[in-house]
């Protein structure tokens, strides 16, 4: 026994690949691929009868790597400048300026998780960007995990603490590193951020996903829960939908939705393609410039039910309900969206130099911002956004209703839709629908 936990329903343990073969009656075997090496295990995994209805499941026998960014680079060779000129990309405090985001208020008294699949930021991008913002440098503490600044997923990390901390410049940001992407050590980083009393973020943003059919049932089930907790905490989680358009990446011929953005406990955000002129949205339609490499994700969740607050907005999944004759509904995503498309993309600033990205992996840590201006500007936490912004009696024009484009097997009509879902906001609006 290494430690048990309450708080997080977990119990600890370790041993050799043999003994755990023996308690949980299977077999664990290492695999090669071209990528590296991984274990997990063959035939089913039990446990005894008496805890059966207690055991949620069991992680760290399977450590493939469950999660991928979700961060495009732009096609554009990046500018030097902060200016917005033409097809320049767009610095946070421009789109929090286009989506017309609350003034007078910087975030202060408001902290934002940022749950990181491996990777880490260095302290002299993050000077030299808020420098050439004109912006205070945000406070960051790495709450959890190994700042590791050598790591390929540094522009991940870094990505999201700008654009964060752009919105809201005097919160918190508290970073949560997993040592790497396997299924036991996501769940467990979401457990610390969650449950994180000494920081207690109000706000998590998580820019990683996966189609649903790469992740466990075992895995879906205990990270939904943990995101449940965390509406009870009061506490506001936003997940990127995706970046591979309906099919999530996978060459099946089918679509699939990317969890956790799937978990009917958290705010999916989606991605669209802003046009803008004299700093002014001219067009905003659904992001697809590719639908394999750079689409955003959306669709029907084949594993979550339809949550109370989508029952009057459920649509079909567009995949054959095989042997049924009845279609399949599910949860569907993204819930809000935001620009996600990498040309021209977010002006960040990444291993010294400028950077142009985009990706559902922005748009998450933009609403991160937005929320922690909102808790600000309420007096406290919205906390679970969804049912909120599925209510009926939210005004109309807290949204830019995006009714053009599709993501490969969805497409954008006027209301809610699966490839934006409600649209990208108006910040002001939505918190004075939210009053």
């Amino acid at each position: 026994m290494v430690e048990t936990s309450t708080i997080k329903r977990s119990v600890y343990v370790s041993g050799t690949a043999a003994k755990f073969s023996k308690a949980f009656e299977t077999k664990i075997e290492q695999y090669e691929h071209e990528e590296g090496t991984y274990r997990d295990r063959t035939g089913p995994l039990t446990v005894p009868a008496e805890l059966a209805d207690i055991v949620e499941g069991v992680f760290g026998i399977d450590n493939r790597p469950m999660v991928r960014q979700r961060y495009q680079y732009s096609q554009q060779t990046p500018v030097v400048d902060f200016k917005p000129r033409g097809l320049s990309p767009f610095t946070p405090p421009q789109l929090a300026n286009l989506y017309n985001f609350p003034t007078g208020l910087d975030g202060t008294g408001q902290c934002i998780g940022i749950i990181a699949h491996t990777g880490g930021f260095k302290m002299s991008d993050i000077n030299t960007y808020f420098s050439n913002l004109g912006l205070p440098v945000p406070s960051i503490k790495v709450a959890s995990g190994i700042n590791n600044t050598s790591s390929l997923n540094v522009p991940e990390l870094t990505l999201d603490i700008e654009i964060a901390a752009a919105i809201a410049p005097k919160a918190k940001i508290v970073v949560y590193i997993a040592d790497n992407g396997f299924a036991a050590d996501f769940l467990n980083i979401i457990q610390k951020a969650i449950h994180d009393t000494v920081n207690n973020p109000s706000i998590i943003s998580i820019s990683w996903a996966g189609a649903e059919s790469g992740w466990s049932d075992q895995l879906k089930t205990s990270c939904n829960t943990e995101f449940k907790i965390a509406a009870h905490l009061g506490k506001t989680v936003l997940c990127a939908a995706g970046d591979k358009g309906s099919r999530a990446g996978q060459i099946d011929g089918k679509s699939h939705a990317c969890f956790p953005a799937s978990s009917p406990y958290v705010t999916a955000c989606g991605g669209t393609t802003l046009s803008v002129n004299n700093n002014t949205i001219t067009n905003e339609v659904v992001w697809n410039n590719n639908l394999f490499t750079e689409a955003t994700g959306g669709g029907v969740s084949d594993f979550f039910p339809v949550p109370t607050y989508q029952n009057s907005i459920k649509i079909p999944s567009v995949n054959p309900n095989l042997p049924y004759d009845s279609p399949h509904y599910g949860r569907c995503i993204p819930d809000v969206a935001a620009d996600a498309d990498p040309n021209p993309g977010y002006s960040v600033y990444i291993d010294g130099q400028n950077k142009n990205i985009g990706g559902t992996s922005a748009v998450a840590p933009l609403w991160a911002g937005l929320i922690a201006l909102i808790n600000q500007g309420l007096g406290k936490n919205v906390g679970f956004l969804n049912p909120k912004i599925y209510s009926p009696s939210l005004h109309p024009g807290c949204f830019r209703d995006i009714t053009v484009g599709d993501n490969g097997g969805y497409i954008a009509k006027q209301g809610w839709d699966a490839c934006t879902g409600w649209g990208s906001p108006n910040g002001a609006k939505l918190l004075a629908a939210l009053k």
